[in-house]
């Protein structure tokens, strides 16, 4: 049996698999009920707690967080310097983009780790050529 690859996990799909009045709620439903690997970072997981505490509140914001650590297979990969330093430098070839430094670090762990496949509802992540999963639907 062949390995499923993994797939990088970006705000936008855990918001919309989180909240069911979001247009990509469905499609997000079935993939997280029957996932590949996954990777995301700790700054995917602090926007989308952000995004909820400003949305709703706060124990709204703790439900998204306990829903994250309760996905399998999700791995939280550590974000540091290097990883910080290739986002900068990203964020300058990018200039005319409106990507935050979470996008950029995305980015940067999808080419790293040659991840083929973005689960993002946010057009700016494939701007490395790492295809969208909403794009494939």
């Amino acid at each position: 049996m062949a390995t499923r690859t993994e797939a990088y996990v970006d705000t936008g799909a855990l918001i919309a698999f989180a909240d069911a009045s979001d247009s990509h709620h469905a499609l997000f439903r079935r993939l997280f009920a029957k996932p590949p690997p996954l990777v995301t970072t700790p700054l995917v997981v602090a926007e989308g707690h952000g995004w909820f505490l400003r949305r709703f509140d706060g124990a709204r914001a703790l439900q998204f967080l306990s829903m994250v650590e309760e996905i399998r297979p999700l791995r939280v990969m550590p974000v540091g310097p290097v990883e910080q330093h290739a986002a900068a430098a990203l964020l300058r070839r990018y200039s005319d983009q409106p990507l935050t430094l979470a996008d950029a670090v995305g980015l940067c762990v999808m080419k790293a780790r040659r991840i083929r496949s973005c689960w993002s509802t946010d057009r700016h992540l494939g701007l490395t050529g790492v295809p969208l999963v909403i794009h494939r639907q």
